[in-house]
């Protein structure tokens, strides 16, 4: 089975361009766009704007996300509330730039404390499933964190 999706880049002006897909209508910008930049690391680079390496890390923690939720439903893992923060390294090898780690920090929130080892196993195979982390060559470290919500009922 395979599955395509289209992606638009153009110029704008300077270090900065807008990227879109017509097949998204989000409300970033017209038409499912994004701005895009150098980012500010870089000579003539843009603080502010999304560059290619903050995509490239929210891919792979958005990818941890949306692999996360399946699982879960489909272990019946009940949940309070999901997030991930990430982080990206850049870093210069042989005279290239590549992104060669990203570490991801997610934390579930749960109600029972006995569904802790679920939420764990859930994140695990999350974390091995998720198909933008397979197909990277970017070394991928969890760090997960599960917290038992107490919920006072009156």
């Amino acid at each position: 089975m395979e599955h395509i999706y289209h992606v638009q880049v153009e110029w704008n002006k300077d270090r900065k361009g807008t990227m879109c897909s017509p097949e998204l209508n989000t409300p970033a910008l017209a038409g499912g766009c994004l701005e895009v930049a150098t980012p500010p690391e870089f000579p003539k680079g843009i603080a502010g704007i999304w560059s290619p390496e903050h995509l490239f890390t929210a891919s792979v923690a958005s990818c941890l996300m949306t692999t996360f939720l399946a699982i879960a439903e489909n272990s019946k893992l009940e949940f309070i509330s999901f997030k991930c923060d990430a982080e990206g390294k850049l870093a210069q090898l042989d005279g290239k730039y590549l992104m060669t780690e990203v570490v991801l920090k997610p934390v579930v929130a749960i109600l029972n404390e006995k569904d802790r080892e679920r939420a764990e196993r859930v994140l695990q195979k999350s974390e091995a499933a998720c198909l933008i982390s397979n197909s990277i060559k970017s070394n991928v470290i969890m760090v997960p964190s599960i917290e038992v919500v107490e919920t006072a009922f009156a």
